[in-house]
């Protein structure tokens, strides 16, 4: 279940509580809150497996990017090795080798740039859901704290 759901179940739970007179109190159904707080433990190592499977897709695609420049590397080394028979070909076998080389160069760094934002991003909303999650859960164990000791 996205934790997400969860939280908004646990502030609906929060927000259908009886108040209790002249405190900033709530009853709170102990069974239902404690329901959500241990689907929350089960999605929570989920939503962890989803950023690691990006963190991996991330990953895949550097490496497709450095074997795309090798490949492109590798290719324009061949063709400078046959364009070396002669001075002027072999001039420019070695300028288009160094030119298609840059490019594959620019190429895997701009897809390792772009895969490594999108790790981040990812990560970063996750912390920021995690985070609100936590304060969320400790709000509502302190409401029930505070219950159980009126």
């Amino acid at each position: 279940m996205d934790i997400l759901h969860l939280i908004d179940r646990l502030e609906e739970l929060f927000n259908e509580s009886r108040a209790l007179p002249f405190t900033h109190n709530v009853i709170v159904d102990e069974d239902k809150m404690l329901d959500i707080i241990d689907q929350m433990r089960i999605a929570i190592p989920e939503e962890v497996k989803k950023a690691q499977q990006l963190l991996n897709q991330s990953e895949r695609i550097i490496a497709q990017a450095e074997e795309k420049a090798n490949r492109l590397t590798s290719i324009a080394q061949e063709k400078a090795d046959e364009m070396t028979s002669d001075d002027v070909i072999a001039q420019e076998a070695t300028r288009r080798a160094d030119m298609i080389l840059t490019q594959a160069r620019a190429d895997a760094e701009a897809t390792r740039a772009d895969a490594d934002d999108y790790v981040i991003e990812t990560l970063a909303r996750l912390e920021t859901d995690l985070g609100r999650l936590l304060t969320q859960v400790q709000n509502g164990i302190q409401a029930v704290e505070s219950t159980k000791r009126a």
